[in-house]
């Protein structure tokens, strides 16, 4: 029987490869491109994400997840961030999650956490990160389509292309790069 951890950092993955995938496909220029006064653009999502990555996960067992160091409303500031530096945080935020997940047991899914003083179990605490994980990739993807400057290369099944995937559905599990 497959670990109900590892079927989360599966998932995790899969949502990890998506947004490099679009990341990748965005011109350095569009990075920061927002569309709207109050729209964020993809190198504000990507800062986004990992502060929330850092901030949940760093102690995760032990300290409440929204740690009095982030600073949560720094991530939202609007200027230009190179791709590099873009980057990095996405790297650095992936990083402490996978760790920190990593070393969970399925026995810790039923142990509590907190996060702004809220109990929850690590098994809400996960399901619950990764939604908010999943919300943001699907930003990032859209935001990366609307900036493509080529032809867009599919990340997950090609309009028109069901049936096909069907016959081979490799994505199911893990994306592959």
């Amino acid at each position: 029987m497959r670990e109900i951890i590892q079927d989360y950092l599966d998932e995790y993955a899969r949502y990890k490869a998506i947004g490099e995938k679009a990341l990748e496909q965005m011109p350095d220029a569009a990075l920061n491109r927002r569309f709207g006064e109050d729209g964020n653009s993809a190198a504000v999502i990507v800062r986004h994400v990992s502060g929330n990555f850092l901030s949940r996960f760093t102690d995760f067992m032990t300290a409440d997840g929204e740690k009095p160091w982030r600073k949560r409303d720094e991530e939202f500031e609007v200027r230009d961030y190179t791709r590099k530096e873009t980057m990095e945080r996405w790297i650095e935020g992936w990083a402490v999650l996978e760790k920190e997940v990593g070393a969970l047991q399925d026995a810790d899914l039923g142990k509590t956490v907190r996060i702004r003083g809220k109990e929850l179990t690590v098994n809400e605490a996960i399901a619950r990160s990764l939604a908010h994980v999943a919300y943001h990739v699907g930003q990032i993807v859209v935001l990366a389509r609307i900036n493509c400057e080529s032809e867009w290369k599919w990340i997950t099944i090609p309009r028109g292309k069901s049936e096909q995937y069907n016959q081979n559905p490799i994505n199911e599990r893990r994306m592959v790069k």
